[in-house]
């Protein structure tokens, strides 16, 4: 499947479905760090952002690229995505930043409390699985 029909079904799935967020990051010692995220921005270039402060998951992605998101959908059963990313970059653009942000269901409630400073971070989608299994069910 071409990447750009993989990312509009990955955009599409995202727009209709309600869960839990987790992206995970290591720093160059190898040391975890998983924290909840809303669901992924998706940028026009077949790619998608988070919008981090600047904690331990930003600071880990300074140090190591690479990350994964787990998305577990609301409900009974174990439905969900896990996406394997690289960080391809970053930026401090405010109005990237609030355009993000408006779209977020999680942030706007909170956004008041959000005078530190922010980035976006943009990431490679490197590949797609299911929450369970490594996706060869599906492709039966």
């Amino acid at each position: 499947m071409q990447k750009g029909v993989m990312m509009e079904i990955l955009k599409t799935y995202f727009e209709s479905v309600r869960g839990l967020g987790v992206l995970s990051t290591a720093n160059a010692r190898g040391e975890v760090n998983s924290a909840v995220y809303t669901k992924p921005y998706f940028m026009p270039d077949e790619m998608i952002a988070f919008v981090m402060r600047h904690k331990r998951t930003y600071a880990n992605l300074c140090e190591n690229p690479h990350a994964s998101f787990l998305f577990k959908e609301d409900g009974a059963g174990y439905q969900g995505k896990r996406l394997n990313l690289t960080k391809f970059d970053e930026s401090d653009d405010e109005q990237l930043i609030q355009t993000i942000l408006e779209q977020s269901t999680h942030v706007k409630s909170d956004r008041a409390r959000l005078t530190e400073k922010l980035f976006v971070v943009v990431f490679q989608v490197n590949s797609i699985l299911p929450l369970i299994g490594d996706g060869s069910a599906q492709a039966k």
